[in-house]
């Protein structure tokens, strides 16, 4: 689908950025305390849907799965089920030389970036890349460390090097960015509705009691067999 143009003028567009998700696997998930993580893991899924919805460039990668971290999340892996990972031993992804051929191959120079954990997963490549020419975005909401004051401290790290640290669903709405753009408009509000906490629970009460629009239906739920007792 090719979508409707956005300016740009400083701006993300869905035309100008590709997105790198590094490391969102359970054993870096675990050592992580600088945010909730059921929060987190809700916010990388809601974002990795906007991905899709305006057909951004996106880049997953893991590292050490067998011997240490676990295989990406599966919440995550479902919204793009048909991708592999890019597979690293080194703790910096811009090491990895599949890693930086993936990103060179967008010919995108605005890298949106989050990761785990925000002091080595995102600090080392987001430095190395702002080093080597690219104009980063880091999605504080979708990273976390070991304790919030390592959080910090990364994100103040990347920050003076020069990223520029942004959230989930600013981001979005950034691509978004005119409620006229009907060709995203429906799939960005599921998004919302689905993810966005007290934002979509507002417009789920818009469209139901103001516009008298049906109540969404969310997906029917059993009780898996294995878990059913006599």
């Amino acid at each position: 689908m090719k979508l409707q143009p956005r300016s740009e003028k400083g701006l993300l567009t869905p035309d100008n950025c590709v997105i790198t998700l590094i490391d969102h696997q359970p054993q870096m998930l675990f050592g992580v305390t600088s945010v909730d993580r059921q929060s987190l893991i809700n916010n990388v899924v809601g974002f990795a849907k906007a991905a899709r919805i305006f057909g951004i460039p996106l880049i997953l990668s893991t590292v050490e799965t067998k011997s240490f971290s676990g295989n990406l999340w599966p919440q995550l892996q479902a919204i793009y089920p048909d991708q592999t990972p890019i597979e690293r031993s080194s703790m910096n992804s811009w090491d990895d030389e599949k890693f930086v051929a993936a990103v060179k191959k967008t010919g995108r120079k605005k890298i949106v970036l989050a990761g785990l954990w925000t002091e080595v997963c995102v600090a080392f490549p987001g430095i190395q890349a702002i080093h080597d020419g690219y104009e980063v975005y880091v999605v504080e909401d979708l990273c976390g460390d070991l304790d919030e004051k390592s959080h910090r401290a990364a994100m103040r790290r990347v920050e003076q090097a020069g990223a520029k640290p942004v959230t989930w669903i600013q981001v979005m709405l950034e691509w978004q960015r005119d409620w006229g753009l009907r060709d995203t408009y429906d799939a960005v509000m599921d998004v919302v509705k689905h993810h966005a906490g007290a934002y979509g629970m507002g417009v789920e009460y818009a469209y139901t009691m103001v516009h008298n629009a049906p109540a969404t239906v969310h997906p029917g739920w059993e009780v898996p067999a294995e878990l059913v007792h006599g």
